[in-house]
């Protein structure tokens, strides 16, 4: 068994426009920054064996603060990347939400009932659809967590990717609607054993409290 600290990337002035990211490299906002400074601290006695990222700017950066505290190099794993929307990134949800209604009924029930293997029309890539996300989300962890030598890890990725594990921990359908939170630099404590997880904590923003978003933490190249 061992011991997995998740964490979703700091703020981005798209999250703030509640626009969809998916695999556009969308970098942090001077808050998303701050974020990731006290998440740093907040993390700097635990005793990490390594630190992953998805490859995505917002995330790399967000694992840096971590890392650096540890003097550990961050994993990138392409794997940790956010759901691939296709033609949909980079649009404000509730804009693509009324176009999709008005002039996709199918396509807007698809998108309403989260249809597992509904895929948008296809953009600079190939949307994913939940399916497809979900198995690849989990069978990243999973090799992540099964690396010989890990006893307690950080794997700093997406909101999707999250929802993912929240759900197969708790045996959650991805077709329910979501009622449980997945801020930006939040902490969320599980463990795994063998492909099967159990949250210990989960959306702890308690490091952001008083003055610890007053710092702001220098960017690296990403």
């Amino acid at each position: 068994m061992i011991d997995i600290l998740l964490v979703r990337h700091g703020e981005t002035a798209w999250n703030v426009e509640k626009r969809m990211q998916g695999h556009l490299d969308i970098g942090l906002n001077a808050v998303g920054m701050r974020q990731a400074a006290a998440l740093g601290r907040a993390l700097q006695h635990e005793p990490l064996d390594a630190v992953y990222s998805s490859d995505l700017t917002r995330a790399f950066h967000t694992a840096q603060a971590i890392a650096a505290i540890h003097d550990l190099p961050v994993g990138i794993d392409t794997g940790l990347r956010e759901r691939c929307f296709g033609a949909f990134e980079g649009r404000l949800y509730a804009e693509l939400d009324a176009e999709l209604e008005t002039n996709d009924p199918v396509a807007h029930a698809a998108w309403k009932s989260r249809d597992l293997d509904a895929r948008h029309p296809p953009g600079e890539r190939v949307a994913e659809t939940l399916r497809e996300f979900l198995a690849r989300s989990m069978a990243t962890v999973d090799r992540l967590a099964a690396q010989d030598g890990h006893r307690k890890i950080a794997i700093v990725t997406h909101g999707g990717v999250l929802e993912c594990i929240y759900r197969a921990a708790t045996g959650t359908s991805l077709q329910q609607t979501r009622d449980f939170d997945i801020p930006n630099a939040g902490i969320n404590r599980v463990q795994w054993n063998a492909g099967r997880l159990h949250i210990v904590d989960w959306a702890n923003v308690g490091h952001f409290g008083n003055t610890a978003l007053d710092e702001v933490i220098p960017l690296g190249r990403g």
